[in-house]
């Protein structure tokens, strides 16, 4: 698991707490940031308490602080800002298995804004958008394994352990244990998996070094594309 991946599951986990839980639906639920004593107040537990988990939140990145004066008042005398509390700008999601439905929706809102502009089919259009996106997924990979024969290997299983496709060596090829887009490729099967096995085609082709060759091969229990090993030329 990923650093970025393990921080959201740390955040969600916080909420666990029902305390903690208490004050981050009542901050998020209020028109402007809230202060101590009021979380205070509004749940019915010590101010101490409520700065505590508050506080336990912002390290966590669920809710964001700054501070501001309650009484009205501004230069000497008007007493020192309040810590208030707000919703952290960032989102924090975290799906067992993992899914990245913003990456099919920013394929698909990109394949209709093409599609709008160039009068080409939108399916046409997705599938060049999903190649290309993961063209860029794959040279942002990092160094492939120098080895010819191995062929990127771990290249690949780097990548696609990152974007969620739970790899699993299988022999000479790649069995891909998890869908990324599993409740979208249930409804649409055949424009996801297409658009699926294009995305992957494009990683492929972003790494160079790798002798693997997406294919459809759809199976009730994971991904709809196995990558094998390409035969000798």
């Amino acid at each position: 698991m990923d650093a970025k991946r393990s921080a959201q599951v740390v955040a969600v986990a916080a909420l666990a707490e029902p305390t903690r839980r208490g004050l981050y639906d009542h901050v998020i639920r209020q028109p402007r940031p809230v202060s101590r004593d009021e979380a205070a107040a509004a749940l019915g537990v010590p101010r101490a308490t409520a700065a505590f988990h508050l506080d336990r939140l912002v390290d966590e990145g669920l809710l964001a602080v700054g501070f501001e004066r309650r009484t009205g008042r501004t230069g000497p005398g008007a007493g020192r800002p309040s810590k208030v509390y707000r919703r952290a700008a960032c989102s924090v999601v975290v799906s067992l298995p993992e899914r990245h439905y913003d990456l099919a929706g920013d394929l698909l809102a990109a394949a209709i804004a093409e599609a709008d502009g160039s009068g080409d089919p939108p399916r046409v259009v997705l599938d060049r958008c999903a190649r290309a996106r993961g063209r860029e997924l794959g040279e942002q990979a990092g160094p492939v394994d120098p080895d010819p024969d191995r062929g990127g290997q771990d290249a690949v299983l780097r990548v696609l352990e990152t974007h969620g496709f739970e790899p699993r060596l299988d022999g000479d090829s790649v069995t891909l244990a998890n869908c990324p887009f599993h409740a979208l490729a249930r409804r649409h099967t055949t424009l996801v998996c297409g658009m699926n096995l294009r995305l992957l085609e494009g990683i492929l082709e972003g790494l160079r070094s790798t002798r693997l060759v997406a294919r459809l091969d759809p199976a009730e229990d994971r991904s709809c594309v196995r990558l094998d090993r390409a035969p000798r030329t």
